[in-house]
């Protein structure tokens, strides 16, 4: 099968840690080298941000990065970059009329937005996947919410157009029934985790004596790293490494923060760390902690548990699929101090907890979440809506 994959913000050939380069890169980049594997051929559509860029980028033997002229080719925060979609969906129907695709699947909700547009032009089915939610992000974040005036009503209509909708989580089913998207048009297909890669075997960073808490993500509010340093206090001995960047004032925040709190000397931000080091960052904790305050999905936990690693997470999101409560790991709620320094102290405390968790934890990531499953399933979803026509509005 022939597939067109959009991502008009987060390329799969981006370093991860940026302030708009995180799980979706990751997620593009493992779901097409899957689905290459596979035997399908892809072409995975980018925004172009750098003058220096190729047109084409090939990626392996099955997948080329394609990077569209649309804006300038320059640096943007995704919530700009609403103004060129007309132009990134212009120039890629046209690479469409020789590429000719058997399905597009968008990535984001702009990435639909140009790939609804191209895809009347040629009559090609679309699949979409949002990623994040503007009613969620509205909710969260309030006034300080950067997104596009329209941006509900564009994944409304999105919802609605699309041939089908891939959700990655239970609650996000919940999300679009009360957007008003049809449960008829959505699939549930999460995202994955490598394996192969993320394994429990492998060198370890290295580490002192101490019991290591470690988090991972982009340091902004919404992950939660403020709440493991409050709760630092009463976990006693322990140390919180926190792996992710950009390190910028926020960084500089969290550091003023452990030391009003008085554990400055047991927090560390060990900066943006290179995909293929992270591995073994895993394996070198007791405890992976993952407390955002929303998470749509979240690929931190997963990686985790396929490195055999018990996770602590708050319920939200996606983690109340990936975590089994008691069994790979312990969730609790957001915002809830005490019962995460409680948590995090007993399971510390309780050797023989964390190795049945991490047993489990590796177990259900080997056999629920591996990409190749995922993949499969995908192109189940694609083969479906290849064999009619696309329906639009």
């Amino acid at each position: 099968m022939r597939i067109a994959m959009i991502s008009e913000h987060a390329s799969p050939l981006a370093a991860l840690g940026g302030v708009d380069a995180g799980g979706q890169n990751a997620h593009v980049a493992e779901l097409a080298s899957a689905l290459a594997a596979d035997g399908h051929e892809l072409r995975v559509y980018t925004r172009r941000d750098d003058p220096d860029l190729p047109v084409v980028t090939p990626v392996g033997e099955r997948t080329e990065v394609v990077h569209v002229p649309a804006g300038p080719a320059a640096k943007l925060p995704k919530d700009a970059l609403l103004p060129y979609m007309a132009e990134f969906a212009s120039w890629m129907a046209d690479d469409w009329r020789d590429y000719a695709p058997d399905v597009a699947h968008a990535h984001f909700w702009m990435s639909g937005l140009a790939t609804v547009t191209a895809a009347r032009r040629h009559d090609v089915p679309t699949v979409l996947t949002y990623h994040a939610l503007g009613t969620v992000k509205r909710r969260h974040q309030g006034a300080d919410d950067t997104s596009p005036a329209h941006r509900i009503g564009y994944e409304r209509e999105l919802g609605r157009v699309a041939d089908r909708v891939i959700v990655q989580c239970q609650d996000e089913i919940q999300e679009l029934v009360r957007l008003g998207v049809p449960r008829a048009r959505m699939t549930l297909v999460p995202s994955g985790v490598n394996v192969e890669r993320f394994r429990p075997d492998g060198p370890a960073a290295p580490r002192g004596e101490r019991p290591r808490i470690l988090s991972v993500g982009r340091l902004v509010p919404r992950k939660g790293f403020e709440d493991l340093i409050r709760v630092l206090p009463e976990v006693p001995d322990a140390e919180l490494v926190i792996v992710g960047g950009p390190a910028d004032t926020y960084g500089r925040h969290l550091l003023t923060l452990a030391e009003q709190c008085r554990v400055a000397d047991r927090v560390r931000l060990a900066g943006a760390v290179p995909a293929r080091d992270m591995p073994a960052w895993y394996r070198s904790a007791d405890v992976v902690a993952a407390t955002p305050w929303y998470e749509p999905f979240g690929l931190t936990p997963l990686e985790a548990m396929a490195c055999g690693v018990p996770v602590v997470a708050t319920a939200v999101g996606g983690l109340t699929d990936t975590v089994v409560d008691g069994v790979t790991g312990d969730l609790v709620p957001a915002h809830d101090p005490r019962g995460l320094g409680l948590t995090l102290r007993r399971l510390l405390g309780d050797p023989t907890r964390r190795l049945g968790y991490a047993a489990a934890a590796v177990d259900r990531a080997v056999h629920a979440y591996a990409w190749p499953q995922i993949a499969a399933r995908m192109s189940a979803v694609y083969a479906g809506v290849a064999a009619i026509p696309a329906v639009m509005a």
